[in-house]
């Protein structure tokens, strides 16, 4: 099942000291579930002035559940508290990009 996450950042001052200090981890452990075809997409959302606000991602998780253990449960944006507010949608892909 295809799933399109949405993660908000803790708005300044916090938010961007957060995200900052854990960014690798989150990157490291991104690349991770893309190699395993988990991650299909993944992008920051950015103000009006170019900063990071929140990451969008787009995943493939057998349900909702098994996304959230097997991924937000270790995700360091979770755990440091980058993200304000996760959103979690499932979507269907245009068929075309199936």
């Amino acid at each position: 099942m295809t799933f399109m996450v949405l993660g908000f950042d803790h708005p300044a001052p916090e938010g961007p000291g957060r995200r900052q200090s854990c960014r690798h981890s989150h990157l490291q452990l991104g690349e991770s579930l893309h190699r395993q075809r988990r991650w299909l997409y993944a992008a920051a959302l950015l103000n009006d002035s170019g900063e990071p606000i929140g990451s969008v991602i787009i995943c493939e998780f057998d349900s909702q559940e098994q996304l959230e253990n097997e991924w937000l449960s270790r995700e360091p944006y979770v755990l440091n508290r980058v993200w304000q507010k996760v959103e979690i949608f499932p979507i269907r892909p245009a068929p075309f990009l199936t």
